[in-house]
């Protein structure tokens, strides 16, 4: 459960003298409805995202338009539906960092020349709007905060091509800074190891061994020099250690595979399958990849693949929610803007 703390976007003038800083924290994006309208919206404009799918050349855009724009929204919106927040009628992605950037601001209440607020790169509230109300609020200063551990180029860059599309267009420009990927950050490992180690300690069972899931990437896209992978791959690692395990008990998977091009292996789905086969009846997934939860944990891993696992054999499933706006996923944000603003508060 989040708790909503009101952002103060509206604070009075700093007394310090200190220039108005704005802080944005970004998201990945969320449809405004769940239906097939508001679905088709949204992936229209993630999936005309050269970063997302780089070859937008006219082979792309007839099967864009012409085939998945038509087809796929009913089918996205029936999961998203399994998951709405229907008392905010809103995705429980916008609801979480609703509620991070709140809490964010209490954090840093003491300091009267920080603004926070949020956006998310495909939908609404859009990075355009929050840049302007922080402009409008009277900050010099932003730092824009992508919430993804690790970087990649369709989530990390895009957002920074994002920003850099709205500031390209103002006469005064505010000075900006991006918080870098921290896929292997102290404060980050030791929240995933305790968020872990809290849930299990829930559940009525004992995992035989915990898969740590991340967002697959096309292996083309790796292969040209996305660091994406190798950062998956640091931050597991560094799990591990933290908590004492093995390859073999706590193992690297990549979910959400698109299209017919070989994407990052192993591949989620196929892992839940192959393991239940092999005998194994009791299991745990983490998704460290997501810094709140979303369709992608929710619906994907929470309920098809717990049902994938479970048809071929499998007993026992459990997810573990992402940090969201928990203690010590607050305590990562916080570690990491704070660090980041050095110099302007």
């Amino acid at each position: 459960m989040t708790t909503t703390v009101p952002i103060q976007t509206a604070k009075p003038a700093a007394q310090s003298g200190q220039p108005r800083v704005g802080v944005l924290l970004v998201n990945l994006g969320t449809p405004d409805t769940a239906d097939a309208p508001g679905v088709r919206v949204y992936l229209k404009e993630f999936l005309s995202d050269p970063r997302v799918i780089e070859d937008q050349g006219l082979i792309w855009q007839l099967v864009l338009n012409g085939i998945i724009l038509r087809s796929r929204p009913r089918t996205k919106a029936l999961d998203y539906q399994k998951i709405w927040n229907t008392e905010k009628n809103e995705s429980p992605l916008k609801t979480i960092t609703r509620s991070q950037a709140a809490k964010l601001a209490a954090a840093l209440s003491d300091r009267d020349h920080v603004v926070v607020d949020w956006a998310m790169r495909y939908g609404n509230p859009s990075i355009k709007s929050g840049i302007d109300a922080l402009i409008a609020g009277g900050c010099e200063r932003i730092l824009a905060v992508p919430l993804y551990p690790q970087y990649s180029a369709p989530t990390s860059a895009t957002v920074c091509d994002e920003v850099f599309r709205v500031l390209a267009r103002l006469r005064n420009q505010p000075t900006l800074r991006v918080t870098p990927p921290y896929y292997e950050d102290e404060a980050y490992i030791e929240a995933l190891a305790v968020s872990i180690e809290t849930h299990l300690a829930t559940l009525p069972f004992t995992p035989e061994l915990i898969v740590a899931s991340f967002h697959g990437m096309p292996k083309s896209y790796v292969d040209q020099g996305d660091p994406y992978q190798g950062h998956c791959v640091a931050t597991t690692e560094a799990l591990r250690r933290r908590l004492g395990m093995d390859a073999t008990k706590l193992l690297l998977t990549f979910q959400s595979r698109f299209g017919n091009d070989e994407w990052l292996q192993p591949y989620t789905d196929k892992t839940m399958e192959r393991l239940a086969k092999e005998g194994v009846r009791r299991i745990a997934v983490v998704t460290p990849g997501f810094s709140a939860d979303c369709l992608e944990t929710l619906e994907e891993i929470a309920q098809e693949n717990a049902e994938i696992f479970k048809h071929n054999g499998g007993e026992q499933f459990s997810a573990i929610p992402c940090l969201n706006d928990s203690e010590p996923g607050m305590d990562v944000i916080r570690t990491l803007v704070l660090r980041e603003l050095q110099g302007w508060i």
